[in-house]
């Protein structure tokens, strides 16, 4: 199976290595990197690493960057696509576990669920605004589409070739909505989804929606839902071989 790590960078020069160096080292051979157009030496960074590098001249948004390391990574090959942030919030050393669900045929679409408890959360340093407002969102969704995710707005998560190659990219929100949209489209689509516990870390050098942003991105993550009403919802894909 050929993984590839879509390693997703803005201002990232701090916590670029560290976030390399936590990933397990049979997957940073093919680890690439998208740096947004970052203005500090992010690009470097990933040069002095011996890692592959792609550097926009233009700022896509989290989304339009996501959605330019998926086709890479299509094109490349890729079986299993993993999605990881440069900042170090989420754990990579664990992306190998999320990998292997994908990589066995068990899952399409597997995310690390960071509130299994308040108080784990919290203690993490997840701000209140993003607690709750992940909260009231999640339970949404998941009354909408009938499931019960712990959370539906992970930015650690691996994918199946099959999904990605489906998936509508170019329709999808470039912000950070960009993950309520290929989450909608897997499960009301009938790919199988699942979540695991991942620990996470909320340091001055982690990215974050602003509060100021949190209820655009609330109304795209309701559109996204409508766009696929529960009554049109695909059975689930049979586990492959």
């Amino acid at each position: 199976m050929n993984t590839v790590v879509m390693l997703l960078a803005y201002n990232a020069e701090k916590t670029l290595a560290k976030t390399v160096q936590a990933i397990p080292e049979g997957l940073r051979k093919n680890i690439l990197v998208g740096d947004d157009s970052s203005s500090d030496r992010t690009s470097q960074v990933a040069k002095d690493l011996g890692l592959p590098v792609i550097r926009h001249e233009k700022n896509l948004n989290y989304g339009g960057n996501l959605r330019f390391l998926m086709k890479q990574a299509i094109s490349a090959g890729a079986d299993v696509a993993v999605e990881l942030h440069a900042d170090y919030q989420y754990e990579p050393s664990i992306i190998d576990l999320l990998a292997g669900f994908v990589e066995r045929g068990w899952y399409d679409l597997i995310q690390g669920n960071r509130i299994r408890t308040r108080q784990e959360a919290l203690s993490g340093g997840m701000p209140y605004y993003r607690y709750f407002g992940n909260r009231v969102l999640t339970f949404g969704q998941n009354l909408w589409f009938g499931t019960c995710f712990g959370e539906w707005h992970s930015g650690l998560r691996a994918y199946s070739r099959r999904l990605l190659v489906q998936a509508p990219l170019e329709e999808f929100h470039s912000s950070h909505a960009f993950a309520s949209d290929i989450m909608s489209f897997a499960v009301a689509r009938g790919f199988r989804v699942a979540e695991v516990p991942c620990p996470v870390r909320y340091e001055s050098e982690s990215s974050s929606v602003a509060p100021g942003n949190l209820f655009r991105y609330a109304w795209h993550t309701m559109r996204a839902a409508l766009r696929y009403p529960p009554w049109r919802r695909a059975r689930s894909f049979s586990r492959r071989a």
